[in-house]
């Protein structure tokens, strides 16, 4: 399932796996072939040949717009529109044609939305016509390749299996995107099927997609599975990126490349229309260059949905106007626990940059709490939390791909089938045990057992949380995100106690804000997390912490870690 799963269920080594170049031309839509990158966006999909868009200051030309796009926050985009100084349509052209110049080192994005200009051109008419329908109008958005998007572009979860299904509807999330104004720049690369294939799986590589790479240093993990979409934050591909996470798989890819990522609580966010592992873990949710960013993308997609039962708290569960969690004197007074065990003492720069951190809490105004250490989950993964998800796996998949219409597999063993007949292009590197492990379920979400290991698993983590948090009379808990991104093809790293697996399994909120660089080069990230719909706290002292701590520097496309081989 995700990168802290994949953790504790093998220890073996996790190759790179590429498909060849000429199979990859045949099977991605709006795709072209370089030799060294596999599959990446056609020019003919996103070019419209002319000059990048430079902002106009007073009529003079203020230098091309593609070399702000790195420090630009939405609001500053929104002014410029509003201003007359920027379209959308010359927005969206930039980071056509960024996306261009990078994705092929970085296999960030998979597909590019061949109506996105027009998307764009038909924002900037509302916007003349005193229209515009909401805080993101005209701003270019990419999501993830798991969600669904009934539009020219395909919805695969990066495997060739799903190329020619055909969503009959948006996702919930995309339908709130569009009505904010949002225009549907692309999808992005995704570990295949969210890391729930195989133990051995490869952090950020798809079928489809090929593998992403980190920007910071090319050679290293971009962690999963939302790997494209935050790579394409950190990159600037898009104004922000939406990701979806069940165990990790979006603080841990926004902390290898120094991005904020939001992993609200679930229900927080519907799943309607999105690829699952499961309903009991599953949330969307936004990644992007600052919190201010990640904040207003957090409100444009929260809403309750009466297709997922989960969200019918969801409208009431933030604040009406985000504006107002964005407080810099947020930490002021506030109980921060600081939670060490299992993540100190493991890399150097971790505890430097954590070190840090704590220290600047303080100078913040918060009540530093050491000992809030929250209880190791590794027990009940094994014990409970596995089986009940290869259980949901298999009931969820199999309502997802009944549901959605196209020629391609209707059910998990049609799949697996699948993947054999297509071994060479679906498994040239790692195999499909976990879904076979699934199939051997009967999936009955309603089954006294699993219900006995869901119910175990759930109440084990909530309390893991809920109980350092009163007992120690906490607002907060931080604690390292997670060690420095690995080399793609290394061995699993040094054993680092999870620091999402009990907030992914309570449904709890977790947010990574950037906390430092290893080596001077690879990002950390710092999370806060707390108890359910705690969102709107954790996001004012992300947004606090991150003010007095400018961390974040933009990417620098190193092909190695300078020093290593």
């Amino acid at each position: 399932m995700e990168k802290q799963l994949m953790r504790s269920l093998t220890r073996t080594t996790r190759r790179h796996a590429m498909i060849a170049v000429s199979t990859a031309c045949l099977l991605v839509p709006l795709a072209a072939c370089t030799p060294d990158n596999g599959p990446r966006p056609a020019a003919s999909s996103a070019s419209t040949g002319g000059a990048p868009y430079a902002p106009k200051n007073n009529g003079k030309r203020d230098g091309r717009l593609d070399e702000r796009l790195d420090r630009a926050t939405i609001l500053e985009l929104q002014q410029d529109m509003k201003g007359k100084r920027l379209t959308s349509r010359e927005l969206t052209q930039a980071y056509l044609d960024r996306i261009h110049r990078l994705n092929p080192r970085l296999n960030a994005v998979v597909t590019m939305n061949p109506d996105a200009l027009e998307l764009a051109r038909k924002s900037d008419e509302l916007r003349r016509t005193g229209e515009a329908r909401g805080p993101l109008e005209g701003i270019p958005v990419l999501i993830k390749d798991n969600i669904d998007t009934a539009d020219r572009q395909p919805t695969t979860a990066g495997s060739t299996a799903l190329l020619h299904s055909k969503p009959a509807q948006d996702a919930f999330l995309v339908k709130k995107l569009r009505d904010a104004g949002a225009v549907i720049l692309g999808k992005t690369n995704m570990s295949e099927w969210a890391n729930f294939r195989s133990p051995e799986q490869t952090a950020g590589w798809s079928a489809t997609g090929g593998q992403t790479r980190n920007p910071y240093v090319l050679d290293r993990s971009p962690c999963g599975s939302s790997s494209g979409s935050a790579v394409a934050a950190a990159a600037a591909l898009a104004a922000v990126t939406i990701g979806s996470e069940t165990d990790g798989s979006i603080v841990c890819p926004a902390s290898v490349t120094s991005t904020v990522g939001i992993k609200p609580t679930l229900g927080m966010i519907s799943r309607s229309g999105m690829i699952p592992i499961t309903r009991r873990h599953d949330t969307a949710g936004p990644i992007a260059r600052n919190t201010t960013d990640a904040a207003l993308a957090l409100w444009a997609i929260h809403g309750s949905d009466t297709a997922d039962t989960a969200t019918s708290d969801a409208d009431t569960a933030l604040p009406s106007d985000y504006r107002k969690v964005l407080d810099p004197n947020a930490l002021r007074g506030k109980r921060i626990g600081v939670w060490r065990k299992g993540h100190i003492g493991i890399d150097a720069d971790v505890d430097r940059a954590f070190d840090m951190a704590v220290q600047r809490l303080r100078a913040l105004g918060a009540t530093v709490v050491e000992g809030a250490d929250v209880a190791d989950s590794r027990d009940m993964m094994q014990k409970d939390m596995l089986p009940a998800v290869l259980t949901e796996f298999k009931h969820d998949l199999n309502a997802y791909l009944a549901a959605t219409p196209g020629p391609h597999p209707k059910n998990l063993t049609e799949l697996i089938a699948f993947n054999k007949r297509n071994s060479s292009v679906e498994m040239p590197k790692f195999g499909q045990e976990l879904f076979e492990m699934a199939d051997k379920t009967d999936g009955d979400v309603n089954a006294p057992v699993y219900r006995q290991h869901r119910s175990a698993a759930t109440r084990y983590a909530r309390q893991a949380i809920d109980g350092v948090l009163t007992e120690h009379r906490l607002d907060a808990i931080v604690t390292p995100t997670d060690l420095p991104a690995s080399p793609v093809e290394a061995l699993d790293p040094t054993p680092f106690e999870s620091s999402t697996r009990n907030t992914s399994v309570a449904g709890y909120p977790h947010i990574t804000v950037p906390a430092g660089y290893a080596r001077n080069t690879l990002p950390l990230g710092i999370s806060f997390l707390g108890t359910r719909y705690s969102d709107a706290n954790l996001l004012s002292y992300a947004y606090a912490f991150e003010k007095a701590t400018p961390i974040r520097k933009a990417p620098s496309y190193l092909p190695t870690l300078p020093g290593r081989s």
